[in-house]
């Protein structure tokens, strides 16, 4: 009859043994130093992609509605453009490109509409020299998003205008704005290397 009570005694005993404390004490400091350093990741992922994608990051956490999302499609687009075979203008190409913006440009002020329709076309065809693919806009504009951040938003400006000229909806200073901003990504797209530069230079 005694018997179970001995056996629970006993037990209660075990559980107080100096070994299994410092078994449980090593657990819980495992698990702490674990969640500390997932917690430590994910703000240091957050950062890296706030930091990489500016004002592209908060568009993202609103338009998937949680940091986690947007962070996961983000990651996604980087991994997208990595696969692409983005590559840059050589000294020649960069030169045609330079000059048929010059030509739109110096069109804006006999015929805006026409210049804006010709600078996102323009845009399109340099973008696509690039590697680019460039059927669908909104992928266009998300594979700009990962090597030119702080100009996407601009060019999602211009092709909404420039979608709008053919409506009749965009007033002049609609299209000033739109040529400003092509320009904006047409300057990040067109730029020579650092080094072909150089070697120029020399």
């Amino acid at each position: 009859m005694n018997q179970p009570g001995f056996v629970e005694v006993s037990m209660n005993l075990n559980l107080l043994d100096p070994k299994l404390i410092v078994l449980a004490a090593v657990v819980i400091l495992i698990i702490a130093v674990l969640a500390w350093l997932y917690v430590r990741k994910r703000r240091s992922t957050t950062a890296d992609l706030r930091k990489k994608f500016g004002p592209e990051y908060d568009r993202a956490v609103q338009a998937h509605g949680s940091e986690r999302k947007a962070e996961a499609k983000l990651a996604d687009r980087e991994k997208r453009v990595e696969k692409l075979n983005i590559r840059d203008l050589d000294p020649m190409e960069h030169e045609r490109f330079s000059k048929r913006w010059e030509s739109v440009q110096s069109r804006f002020v006999d015929s805006p509409k026409g210049a804006v329709a010709e600078a996102d076309d323009l845009v399109s065809s340099l973008m696509k020299a690039r590697g680019y693919p460039v059927s669908d806009f909104d992928q266009r504009a998300a594979d700009i998003s990962v090597d030119h951040p702080r100009v996407v938003e601009n060019y999602r400006s211009a092709h909404e205008i420039a979608l709008r000229v053919g409506k009749d909806q965009a007033t002049t200073e609609e299209l000033r704005t739109a040529m400003i901003h092509y320009r904006s990504l047409f300057e990040e797209l067109v730029q020579v290397p650092v080094a072909v530069e150089r070697k120029e230079v020399a």
